[in-house]
């Protein structure tokens, strides 16, 4: 019962969804993913995403749509109950973990991993988030973690030089720069 009226202090709201998952459309334009980004659902509908387990609801609620291992791995769409976890931890794994999870005690299935791009390992998000700031991005400080300033900064590299701007650091992004 604290959890809950804990969340509902900041801005929970009962009844609404968190976080589904959902398939992008083929020659979708990846630079309109991440939490910066919200469209009503029907507008995201409109675009060609869809539930993957089944419809979309509240068509007229605002909705992020997230790409945690970037546009070849898992696709959710996060509603604003999503972000009110980040009052409780500003961690994009975090909060997408213990959504994710809330998910399936609700009953959703395991989702689909896709087969992501490869990652970076620490050292070399370290060197990337140098070469980030190097170009006058602020990372929030080079510590080889992917938070959510080096994701909107590595989506403005990508978008810059014409990779798919899904805001996931890959060797070829860091080759680039």
């Amino acid at each position: 019962m604290s959890g809950a009226n804990m969340l509902n202090s900041l801005g929970w709201r009962a009844g609404e969804p968190w976080l589904v998952e959902i398939t992008i459309p083929d020659g979708f334009d990846w630079s309109q993913t991440g939490l910066d980004v919200t469209r009503r659902v029907s507008e995201w509908q409109q675009m060609g995403v869809r539930g993957r387990n089944g419809a979309l609801t509240n068509t007229g609620q605002s909705a992020s749509l997230l790409l945690p291992q970037g546009r070849n791995g898992p696709a959710f769409m996060a509603y604003p109950n999503y972000s009110v976890f980040f009052e409780l931890n500003q961690s994009f794994v975090y909060v997408t973990t213990a959504s994710y999870f809330a998910t399936r005690l609700e009953g959703a299935q395991v989702f689909d991993a896709g087969n992501p791009d490869a990652g970076l390992s620490r050292d070399q998000m370290r060197v990337l988030q140098q070469r980030l700031v190097d170009r006058g991005y602020d990372v929030g400080g080079i510590d080889g973690i992917l938070g959510r300033n080096t994701r909107a900064a590595v989506q403005a590299e990508q978008q810059r030089l014409g990779l798919p701007a899904d805001a996931w650091p890959t060797p070829q992004l860091l080759n680039a720069l």
